[in-house]
């Protein structure tokens, strides 16, 4: 039976680096397949006009997406980093080749109208992810000086518009996070990140499932659909609302989907970030 719980060294590492990378591949190739055929499957329940970023959350909706992200292996390691927690997000995160769109740099805490700062993102590889086909990267570290100062812009093949403002960070000090199809990477909500074009001839796809620790309080005011599903512990605060269990196997959800970003100016001063 293999051991899935981090090493005393894996979790340290993470404490100063705010990621982690190297550990063996949670899911098989098989499973990896079947996977994609999945993401097939939910691809067919997109409108005219609409790609892969709308399946976002759809894990409220579709069986299939809740099982992936309530894998017992991810599960454990979660636990190992933030001891009681719940799921609460899932999105794609697809480039396909040749594609210009990036992710400009930027923390994940300033997009989530969340409090405190305790939770994580992992990025599960559903393609060999290296340098040529535009791996995510992190800036080792950037996860202990808080939350940086972010700027709207318009003027890049960025998806987001909230980026952080030039010459807080060392740019040359990225770690792209190289991954094999089925395993997985792991990173603070802190940790500045992003990635270039995918220059390549090869699909790059993850799925990324985030999770806080139960102490964690969403801002209702700016995302009222805001629902959570415990993982490990004992839910001893009761901050939020808890989501149901999907019955479906792959079903679409009808939402407006809002953070930060989403909600403007107005969330940004309720949360001290402007």
């Amino acid at each position: 039976m293999l051991n899935n719980r981090l090493s005393d060294a894996q979790k340290t590492f993470f404490e100063q680096n705010g990621y982690l990378i190297g550990l063996p591949p949670v899911f098989t190739p098989e499973e990896v397949r079947q996977m994609n055929a999945g993401l097939d499957e939910l691809m067919k329940l997109l409108r005219p006009g609409e790609d892969s970023k709308e399946i976002r959350e759809w894990h409220e909706s579709s069986r299939f997406l809740y099982d992936i992200c309530m894998n017992e292996t991810i599960l454990d390691y979660v636990e190992d980093l933030l001891g009681p927690f719940y799921f609460w997000a899932s999105n794609f995160f697809i480039k396909e080749p040749h594609s210009k769109s990036t992710v400009g740099w930027h923390q994940d805490a300033y997009y989530w109208p969340l409090e405190p700062h305790e939770s994580l993102t992992v990025w599960i590889a559903m393609d060999d992810v290296d340098e040529e086909n535009a791996a995510m990267q992190v800036i080792p570290g950037s996860h202990k000086v808080g939350l940086l100062k972010h700027a709207r812009s318009q003027a890049t093949d960025s998806v987001l518009t909230l980026e952080c403002e030039k010459g807080q960070f060392r740019e040359d000090s990225a770690v792209s996070l190289i991954l094999k199809a089925g395993q997985i990477s792991i990173h603070d909500d802190n940790v500045v990140h992003g990635s270039p074009a995918n220059r390549s001839n090869r699909r790059r796809a993850g799925l990324t499932a985030r999770y806080s620790s139960t102490k964690v309080k969403c801002d209702l005011s700016i995302n009222p659909h805001f629902k959570t599903y415990l993982c490990r512990g004992v839910d001893a605060y009761r901050h939020n609302p808890i989501g149901a269990v999907p019955k479906q196997m792959y079903g679409r959800l009808e939402r407006k989907h809002i953070s930060v970003e989403e909600a403007g100016d107005d969330a940004e001063r309720k949360l001290g970030l402007k």
